[in-house]
């Protein structure tokens, strides 16, 4: 059996990125602490930010809303998740979540098992590269497809709109 690691976390700790629909990423309890079994960040959600409809192929999501409140989209349900709510994504399932309010919300989210987070790294990257030299189709699908997951550009325009979330200039032209 391996040793178990005991680590600290203290509130403000963990590198941050931010993805390209204003979502942000704040790295908590990385998978290799867990020798794979989960990751944990912290996804600061702020106004008009929209995560890209997506399924994912290897891990659940199960999420808890911090402050504020977020729309959630599992499926083909849609509803409103108010501080203190527990939101299970699983895998397989296109899900979305944004935040049409008028506070920042936040939230964290436990993946299972490990290795997304990762993935978040690599997209955080893309995304500002987008910004400095536009959208490279090929390396956003190769990442996609090194993390299991798919994106659902061709909701994401309704979608938007339904909720009346701005999109990037980046992401209104796909």
């Amino acid at each position: 059996m391996a040793e178990a690691i005991n680590e600290l976390i203290l509130p403000g700790q963990g590198d941050q990125v931010t993805l390209s629909g204003g979502v942000g990423v704040v790295f908590k309890v990385p998978g290799s602490l867990t020798s794979g079994r989960l990751a944990i960040v912290e996804h600061p959600v702020p106004v008009d930010a929209l995560v890209i409809p997506h399924t994912h192929t290897r891990e659940d999501e199960l999420s808890y809303v911090l402050e504020g409140e977020i729309g959630v989209m599992i499926g083909d349900r849609e509803f409103i998740a108010p501080t203190g709510s527990y939101v299970f994504k699983p895998r397989g399932i296109p899900h979305s979540f944004w935040n049409n309010g008028t506070t920042p919300a936040r939230l964290i989210e436990l993946i299972l098992p490990s290795g997304l987070e990762e993935g978040f790294r690599e997209m955080a990257t893309l995304t500002l590269d987008m910004a400095m030299a536009g959208l490279d189709a090929n390396r956003r699908s190769a990442i996609s497809e090194r993390y299991g997951t798919t994106p659902h550009f061709e909701l994401l325009h309704e979608f938007a709109q339904r909720h009346g979330i701005p999109l990037p200039h980046r992401l209104a032209r796909r």
